[in-house]
């Protein structure tokens, strides 16, 4: 063999190969029972901060201890709009002590316009956290809206979804129920 046939080849393999761990890739997030591209190994998050509904600061680490799933959204999304009533029906089915929906509002209108969307869309179950600045979509490298990562009790990202779940699916509700219960 001629080295440029020799070279092709080889490249010719590598394609093949990055093609399959491609597909192998896409087809297991889609035949996952929840919709998350799963991180290879637990992944930090950076330090995000926030505001209660009571105005009070808050920080991501305040979870620590629990099973979270981080919502990142703002009123002017129409997903995030979409999802957000199987989030409230998924945080009063599973959260507690072991699990908590954290929907974080990156409205930077303020707090009044994502509170008035919760009051709207009749939000029972999911507290309310509003980062003004944006900024959480920015640390979290979120190239749009929403996008949510589910946070082991460490804190550390163990996956993540950009687009809107069906959060409440008996598929979803299942899977988040047995990381939940899961020893780490």
């Amino acid at each position: 063999m001629r080295r440029g046939q020799v070279i092709a080849a080889f490249a010719g393999v590598a394609l093949a190969a990055v093609a399959a761990g491609f597909y192998a890739y896409e087809w297991s997030v889609r035949h996952s029972p929840i919709p998350f591209a799963r991180a290879g190994n637990p992944k930090p998050v950076p330090s995000l901060e926030m505001q209660d509904a009571n105005g009070q600061r808050r920080k991501l680490d305040d979870f620590r201890g629990k099973v979270v799933l981080l919502n990142i959204w703002a009123t002017w999304c129409a997903p995030c709009r979409e999802e957000m009533p199987a989030l409230d029906r998924l945080q009063a089915e599973l959260g507690g002590p072991a699990f908590q929906v954290v929907a974080l509002s990156v409205d930077q209108q303020g707090a009044d316009i994502a509170q008035r969307f919760f009051r709207e869309i009749g939000v029972k179950s999911l507290d309310f956290y509003i980062d003004p600045s944006a900024r959480a979509a920015f640390r979290l490298d979120a190239p749009g809206l929403p996008v949510s990562l589910l946070l082991d009790r460490q804190g550390r990202e163990v996956g993540r979804k950009l687009g809107a779940a069906q959060w409440d699916s008996r598929e979803v509700v299942d899977e988040l129920r047995r990381r939940i219960t899961r020893p780490e």
